[in-house]
């Protein structure tokens, strides 16, 4: 395959935040979620120059360790072969560490400005081939896939090859998200897994999973119940004890609340009429904000919008 041309002009690429398992949905379910990341890259005659505002400024690398660099040279990789320099300005909205998919977001960013700047780079690196790379690179596909697809999403591997379907959720859900102050790696809330679970929790989880799927696309009243989760939260409360004490007391009060991710963010999904009362149920040390639904996903946007 002949290397490949790049454009002269910047591209913009906005990516969401996201809530993965969603209770019961461990490493499949995932929430698109309308809190952005925005990355401008330009290729530039030589060299890398990275520029870095909001959320990581103080403590992310500005070279060829950022992870948004790391994606942007893989996907340049299977797109033929790099450019000479590159220019990228990141715009930080999401939390980092905190279980809303920061990682993913720069994963989703730089494999699709690598496409967006390549000349053909829709024929070379189709949809699929995007999100089995952004898998590749994350090592799990659910917070991936509903960065790069919007709205909610189910993510599986096939043969080693991640794949994923989006369904609409219902758009009477209203996601309010509590941000605590201290965040936790994924490596250590992973670490608290144990090998094997109950076969009766496996059972209970996998129908509420399945329960989940109406609920969150068509019977919201039914959300409490699909959102149970038997087979990471409590093993993960060493790590986030008051995170997982505030989803005991909000599901206690009838609100589906669930660990977002790998925590120590907490996810409640609630209604257009009590969200704002909801995002008040938490007190002190919580970061409590009500966003929307994010539909589109991973997207390339005008410059001046």
């Amino acid at each position: 395959m002949a290397g490949p041309a790049f454009r002269a002009a910047a591209v913009r690429v906005r990516t969401p935040a996201t809530s993965a398992n969603l209770g019961p949905g461990f490493d499949a379910f995932g929430l698109s979620l309308g809190l952005y990341d925005d990355v401008v890259v330009r290729v530039a005659d030589s060299g890398l120059h990275v520029d870095i505002a909001g959320e990581g400024a103080g403590t992310l690398p500005r070279d060829e360790e950022h992870l948004l660099v790391r994606a942007l040279r893989t996907a340049f990789d299977l797109l033929g072969g790099q450019p000479r320099g590159l220019e990228v300005v990141c715009a930080n909205r999401i939390p980092h560490g905190r279980g809303l998919g920061s990682s993913s977001a720069a994963i989703c960013a730089g494999i699709v400005a690598a496409r967006a700047v390549t000349i053909g780079g829709d024929a070379r690196l189709d949809d699929p081939a995007l999100l089995e790379l952004a898998a590749e690179i994350e090592g799990h596909p659910d917070n991936v896939a509903a960065c790069l697809l919007g709205g909610f999403t189910l993510a599986w591997t096939d043969g080693g090859a991640a794949r994923a379907i989006r369904m609409e959720p219902a758009h009477s859900v209203v996601p309010v998200v509590f941000v605590p102050g201290r965040p936790v790696l994924t490596e250590t809330a992973r670490g608290l897994l144990p090998r094997t679970v109950p076969h009766v929790d496996a059972s209970a989880n996998a129908g509420r999973a399945a329960l989940l799927v109406e609920a969150l696309t068509r019977r919201p009243e039914l959300l409490l119940p699909a959102t149970e989760d038997r087979i990471h939260q409590d093993y993960r409360a060493p790590a986030m004890p008051d995170s997982v004490a505030l989803v005991n007391r909000l599901r206690a009060d009838g609100v589906p609340a669930v660990i977002s991710g790998a925590g120590p963010t907490v996810l409640a999904l609630a209604e257009d009429g009590t969200a704002d009362k909801v995002a008040r149920l938490a007190g002190e040390g919580w970061a409590a904000n009500r966003l929307a639904l994010d539909m589109a996903g991973t997207s390339v946007l005008p410059l001046g919008s």
